[in-house]
C-alpha cells in the first residue's frame, strides 16, 4: 500500500456533513414481447414492477427527489428472496446520492424462477429509467446524470452477467456472490466488457467461490475489473435476514467469521469510492479505492486488473527535473503556470522557481507532485522540509511537524470539494468526528491526502 505521510491539528473547529433522505415510489414496468412477471398496470405483455428507492429533501412514499443528479443502480435479488431483504443497501445508497431500482419479478421457490427472465427484467429496467429521465410527465424527468449500473446478489449477480452481455447502455455491473444461471452466466461473462467488481465471502458454501464466483469473474472481458474476496464472509451476510438464504446457509456454509454487520462494513468500504468513481466520476474516490486495496489483508483480499493513480515523485537529474514514470502523459508547471511544451517525464530547467507536475493516467484522472523549489540553495522538497503530517491514515488525531513551528491556517475538504472542517494551529487536529474516507488538507496553499478511518 502507498501512503503519503502528510497530516495536521485540532484548535478552532467546524464540521459539516450532508446526505439524502430516502424516498420510494413503485412503478411496473411492461414489456409487450414477453408475458407473466409480476405487478399490475404497466399494460399488455410482461409485468415487472419496480420499487425505486432514491434521494429526497424529506423520507416518504411517493415523494419529490431531491434536486441534483444521479446515477442508476437496476438490483437483482436472491434466489427465494425478494427486494425488502435489501433494506440496507437502499438505505446506504439512496442517502448517498443514488436511485436504485429493485426488481420484484422472479421471486418465487416454486415454480422455479427463470434466470433468462430474470437478466431481460433487469436489462429493462435500466433502459426504462433511462426513458423516465427523458420524460417530462416522470417523477425522475431530468433527474439522472446518465450513468447506470447493474447490481446483483447470487440468482441476481448471475442474472447481472446475463443483463450486462453485449449491453452498450450500461456503464459498470457489481456482483454479490453472483451464482451460475440457466442460461449459464460464466459463459455470458466473456461478453461483458464494463468495468466490473465481484464480491466473494470466502466461507460461501452457497455458491461456492471455485464454482461460481471465480469462474464468472474470470471469464470477465472488462479492463478494469476487481474481485474482492471478504475473509471468513458468507452468503447471506450482504442482506438483511432472511429466512430462506439464511437457511440455505446454515446447511452449507462453515467457517464463517465474521458477523452480518462487518460484511457489510466492508464491503461499503471498497465499493462506495468505486461507485463514486464509476458511476459520479470522482477521481479522488478512486484514488481512494486504489489506496484501500491492500490495506486490510486480513479483512479483504484484493485482485484487481484496474489502473493504480500514483503521485508522480520529483528529483533532480543534472540540469534537468525528472519524475517517476506513473502516467500517460505529463504538464510540468513553474510557479503556478503551465510550461508550453513540457509535456514529458523530463524537464529541462527553464530557470529557478517552484516546480511541479501533473501526470495524467489512463483513466482520466491525474495527480499532482509536491511542490519543489530551486534556487541558489538547491532543490527543496516543501512537502516534507516545511510539513510532515502523521499518521497517515488516521482514525482521529493528526499531527503536525514544521521546520519553524508557526500557527498555519488549516483548511479540510471532502471529496466532492466542500469545506468540513478550518483550524489555526501549530500542534494537531482532530478528525475524529469525521465519516471514513479520503480527505484533502490545504496548508499554506499546499495539499495533501489524508484518509480517515
Amino acid at each position: 500500500m502507498k501512503y503519503t505521510f502528510l497530516l495536521l491539528f485540532v484548535a478552532l473547529c467546524t464540521i459539516s456533513s450532508a446526505q439524502f433522505s430516502v424516498g420510494h415510489r413503485t412503478i411496473t414496468f411492461n414489456d409487450p414481447t414477453r408475458t407473466g412477471g409480476f405487478g399490475s398496470g404497466g399494460g399488455a405483455g410482461r409485468q415487472i414492477q419496480t420499487e425505486i428507492y432514491y434521494p429526497a429533501a424529506s423520507a416518504g412514499n411517493n415523494v419529490a427527489i431531491a434536486a441534483g443528479s444521479f446515477p442508476v443502480i437496476v438490483f437483482g435479488h436472491g434466489f427465494a428472496m425478494s427486494w425488502d431483504a435489501y433494506q440496507n443497501i437502499w438505505e446506504h445508497y439512496a442517502a448517498l446520492g443514488y436511485i436504485l431500482a429493485f426488481a420484484r419479478t422472479e421471486g418465487s421457490l416454486i415454480p422455479s424462477p427463470s434466470h433468462n427472465d430474470f437478466g431481460l427484467d433487469l436489462r429493462l429496467i435500466g433502459e426504462r429509467m433511462t426513458a423516465e429521465n427523458a420524460t417530462s410527465a416522470s417523477p425522475f424527468f431530468q433527474s439522472m446524470n446518465g450513468n447506470t449500473a447493474i447490481m446483483g446478489h447470487s440468482m441476481g449477480g448471475g442474472a447481472t452477467i446475463l443483463a450486462a452481455a453485449n449491453n452498450p447502455n450500461i456503464k459498470a455491473i457489481i456482483g454479490l456472490a453472483p451464482a451460475e444461471t440457466n442460461p449459464s452466466a460464466i459463459a455470458q461473462a466473456p461478453n461483458v466488457s464494463v468495468p466490473a467488481i465481484i464480491f466473494s465471502g470466502s466461507s460461501d458454501g452457497v455458491t461456492p467461490p471455485a464454482d461460481h464466483h471465480i469462474p464468472i469473474y474470470n471469464g470477465l472481458v472488462s479492463t478494469c475489473k476487481t474481485f474482492v474476496s471478504v475473509i471468513g464472509g458468507g452468503h447471506c451476510y450482504y442482506a438483511n435476514t432472511n429466512f430462506n438464504c439464511d437457511f440455505g446457509e446454515t446447511t452449507s456454509s462453515t467457517g464463517i467469521a465474521i458477523t452480518r454487520a462487518q460484511q457489510q462494513t466492508r464491503t461499503f468500504s471498497l465499493l462506495d469510492p468505486w461507485l463514486e468513481y464509476m458511476l459520479k466520476d470522482s477521481c479522488e474516490a478512486y484514488t481512494l479505492f486504489s489506496d484501500l486495496q491492500d490495506d486490510s489483508p486480513s479483512t479483504l483480499a484484493v485482485q484487481t486488473t484496474c489502473a493504480l493513480n500514483v503521485s508522480p515523485i520529483i528529483s533532480l537529474a543534472i540540469s534537468d527535473l525528472v519524475t517517476t514514470e506513473v502516467g500517460v502523459s505529463y504538464q510540468w508547471f513553474q510557479n503556478g503556470a503551465p510550461i508550453q511544451g513540457a509535456t514529458s517525464s523530463i524537464l529541462n530547467l527553464p530557470g529557478t522557481g517552484t516546480f511541479t507536475v501533473q501526470a495524467f493516467y489512463s483513466n482520466g484522472c491525474s495527480a499532482m507532485s509536491a511542490p519543489y523549489v530551486l534556487g541558489g540553495s538547491g532543490l527543496t522538497d516543501l512537502g516534507s522540509s516545511i510539513y510532515r503530517l502523521s499518521p497517515n491514515p488516521t482514525s482521529g488525531v493528526l499531527s503536525i511537524e514544521s521546520v519553524n513551528n508557526i500557527s498555519v491556517n488549516v483548511t479540510v475538504r471532502n471529496t466532492d470539494g466542500q469545506v468540513v472542517k478550518t483550524c489555526l494551529t501549530s500542534d494537531e487536529i482532530n478528525l475524529s468526528e469525521l465519516s471514513n474516507g479520503l480527505y484533502i488538507i490545504e496548508i499554506n496553499g499546499i495539499h495533501h491526502r489524508i484518509i480517515k478511518r
